[in-house]
């Protein structure tokens, strides 16, 4: 198949295209004018446009059967209204310029794949499944926004997956590369009073229910790419140190330091959210990593 990427040179586009490559399919990676991408793989083109702006880039998009877009400024960061606005505004102008680009194309049977996350749902324990309301919070209502862009393709017949995703766990990126360091210096602890939940997948889950998804066409929407067991902080941060086989010399990490240094963006880590997979479960999904413990493991000693 013939895929268009947006966002694909981050931590998750990084690992869907290797995985796609290796699979024989053909991909066309959108990168920013001057970046420097080396292609190497003869089933992979390098075409470079800003996907905020319209551009000679949506032709070419629209000459592909699958478009995934993962393209955002970064979200780790400290938040200030500046940095929220250009958060909100490369998703949302992001999205609108593919579906105008799918909008283009007079081929059938299209499919977009267009990121979303679990902040969707705003803060709370509550267990939340894809039919679960959104929340109020920035997050949330930033999610609403960009599905809601990214489902106007359906009328042109696209059939539409809004990948909410939860705290991806690999090894070239995400949350587990910026702990560990922190766990191998004894400094690995709870974050605030550590009973936030944590609702996170493994890399090779979110391939699998990447490849899932292409091959079960009649689901659509929003899907939750979180595994089936969410735990709270306290959890994860025992599950590193016995996977690492360090002690800490901290029990947790206060709160007003982790707001100190993260501002507004500190309740992505500090509130959390309760999510578990309710239609890849439905459709019978089988998730190779569905506790944290295994994931860890393999992971840190694979």
């Amino acid at each position: 198949m013939k895929f268009f990427f947006t966002g694909g040179t981050g931590f998750i586009g990084n690992t869907l295209v290797a995985h796609l490559l290796n699979e024989g399919h053909e991909i066309t990676l959108l990168v920013l004018p001057g970046r420097n991408v080396r292609n190497t793989h003869p089933h992979l083109t390098i075409l470079e446009g800003n996907p905020a702006e319209p551009g000679s880039w949506q032709e070419d998009a629209a000459d592909h059967q699958v478009i995934v877009n993962l393209a955002g400024t970064p979200l780790f960061q400290r938040w200030n209204s500046r940095v929220k606005q250009a958060i909100y505004d490369s998703r949302i102008l992001t999205t609108r310029n593919i579906v105008a680009a799918l909008g283009k194309s007079n081929q059938a049977g299209k499919h977009l794949f267009s990121a979303s996350g679990i902040g969707y749902y705003g803060y709370h324990d509550d267990l939340c499944k894809e039919e679960s309301p959104p929340g109020d919070s920035f997050l949330a209502r930033l999610a609403v926004d960009w599905e809601a862009e990214a489902l106007k393709a359906r009328t042109g017949g696209t059939r539409v997956v809004l990948c909410r995703f939860g705290i991806v766990l690999g090894k070239q990126g995400g949350a587990l590369q910026r702990s560990i360091p922190l766990f191998k210096l004894h400094l690995g602890g709870s974050w605030g009073s550590g009973e936030q939940w944590f609702s996170w997948i493994h890399e090779r889950d979110v391939i699998g229910s990447f490849l899932f998804l292409l091959a079960h066409r009649e689901i659509d929407g929003p899907v939750n790419f979180t595994a089936p067991n969410p735990v709270r902080n306290r959890e994860m941060s025992t599950a590193f140190k016995k996977t690492l086989g360090k002690r800490s010399v901290i029990q947790s990490i206060p709160r007003f330091v982790i707001q100190g240094l993260l501002g507004e963006f500190s309740e992505v880590f500090l509130k959390g959210q309760r999510v578990v997979p309710g239609k890849l479960l439905q459709h019978g999904y089988h998730f190779q990593f569905p506790t944290l413990g295994n994931s860890l493991e393999d992971l840190v000693n694979r």
